[in-house]
């Protein structure tokens, strides 16, 4: 993990003029500190904070099936908290702690959705505030552009769409690949030809991709990854990409893609502080119009002596959101425009340290967040060089607006 990659990944809370979401409950760590709201309003889009299964009055369903319905009326109650209906789901992550109940998941998931399902993500993880599953999600606000993109020849049953496009933006799914497709440069070049197929789908090409994320397990070697999926981009002007491990994917994949397009190229732009050379695989940010999609960043510090020098969460954390703020800086923005975060911990034992130190960012509310722990923890020992494991990263989105202090 727990390097996530590091040297290749370039992907909390004042939302400006936020509105939560609620009757869902917020999400609080145990220890108590300030809750993340269940949804941020950014004008267009709604940002949905990861919904577990556990009921308003604390329970948890007995059975997954129920766990599952739970975790969707919650997601369902936050939508129409926003004045929406779950047609307007354009894009939602679900994370499980089993990937073997993903048929179960899936029949349940179904229900919810009408004739245009969303796009999707489904992963397998080792850890879950509230497990065995939580729901992310992505709503916007008009529909009267929305609709269903299939690459040609594409036939499945399940309840979500290779790619929803909206007036602006292109969600595209994750659409699992097979254990048995080749060498793991077969499989990279497999999986991306499914991604580039939903985008050219749509109109587009992959020079539109904003943001990527490339989920891949463990064994996964990340130098082929790297080389072939380098190829598909113009060198210094990738998209902003999270590549993160995981415990497993569906169908017993190996990796696979998601991501979002901006339909129009004028609307796209590419940001890097001068403290981060090009990179072949991920620009630190990019624009879609008024929204940046950052990549993903860690503890690590940038330079010609760099690594992750410190052992603790709270400590690389720091550094973590300086990083962020570099990005932010050089996008002339702020923290206070972070409308929605993606956590990922070493340990999830470590949210109540990681939570006293996220919340100084912000100045009022919070960012939407998820929080999860995608694979078993790291050896927390110093390599010979003093570098230790990443045990935290976080990545985000921001809107350009006028920040409210």
């Amino acid at each position: 993990m727990k390097s996530f990659l590091v040297g290749f990944l370039l992907w909390s809370a004042v939302s400006v003029q936020a509105q939560a979401g609620a009757p869902a409950a917020s999400q609080q760590s145990p220890d108590g500190h300030r809750a993340s709201p269940s949804s941020v309003d950014a004008g267009d889009y709604i940002y949905i904070s990861g919904q577990g299964p556990r009921g308003a009055d604390g329970p948890l369903p007995a059975t997954f099936s129920a766990q599952v319905g739970q975790t969707l009326n919650h997601l369902k109650s936050v939508v129409e908290a926003a004045g929406l209906t779950m047609d307007h789901v354009v894009y939602t992550t679900v994370y499980l702690t089993d990937i073997r109940q993903y048929e179960e998941m899936n029949r349940v998931y179904g229900e919810f959705f009408g004739k245009i399902p969303p796009a999707r993500a489904v992963l397998g993880v080792a850890g879950l505030p509230d497990p065995p599953i939580q729901i992310n999600a992505v709503a916007v606000r008009n529909l009267a552009e929305v609709r269903a993109i299939s690459p040609p020849g594409y036939k499945s049953d399940e309840p979500f769409s290779p790619g929803i496009l909206t007036h602006d933006r292109l969600f595209v799914s994750a659409l699992p690949g097979t254990a048995t497709v080749g060498d793991p440069a077969a499989q990279v070049d497999f999986a991306l030809d499914r991604m580039k197929a939903v985008v050219e789908a749509a109109g587009l090409d992959l020079s539109h991709m904003v943001f990527v994320n490339p989920y891949l397990t463990a064994t996964f070697p990340a130098r082929v990854m790297n080389q072939h999926y380098a190829s598909r981009f113009e060198f210094g002007n990738t998209p902003a990409r999270a590549t993160i491990e995981v415990s497993s994917l569906p169908g017993g994949a190996q990796i696979e893609y998601t991501g979002v397009a901006v339909r129009d190229l004028k609307q796209r732009r590419a940001v890097r502080p001068k403290n981060m050379p090009p990179s072949p695989t991920a620009s630190p940010c990019v624009f879609a119009g008024d929204t940046l999609y950052c990549s993903a960043k860690s503890g690590f510090i940038p330079g010609p002596n760099g690594g992750v020098f410190t052992s603790t969460t709270a400590v690389q954390l720091r550094q973590t959101m300086r990083n962020q703020l570099d990005n932010l800086e050089e996008a002339e923005m702020d923290f206070c425009q972070v409308v929605s975060t993606v956590v990922y911990l070493d340990d999830l034992a470590d949210t109540g340290a990681f939570d006293e130190v996220y919340a100084k960012y912000f100045l009022t509310e919070l960012p939407a967040r998820t929080t999860l722990q995608q694979i078993a923890p790291a050896d927390r020992s110093a390599d010979k060089e003093g570098h230790y494991p990443d045990l935290e990263q976080v990545s985000l989105i921001a809107v350009r607006r006028a920040c409210h202090r």
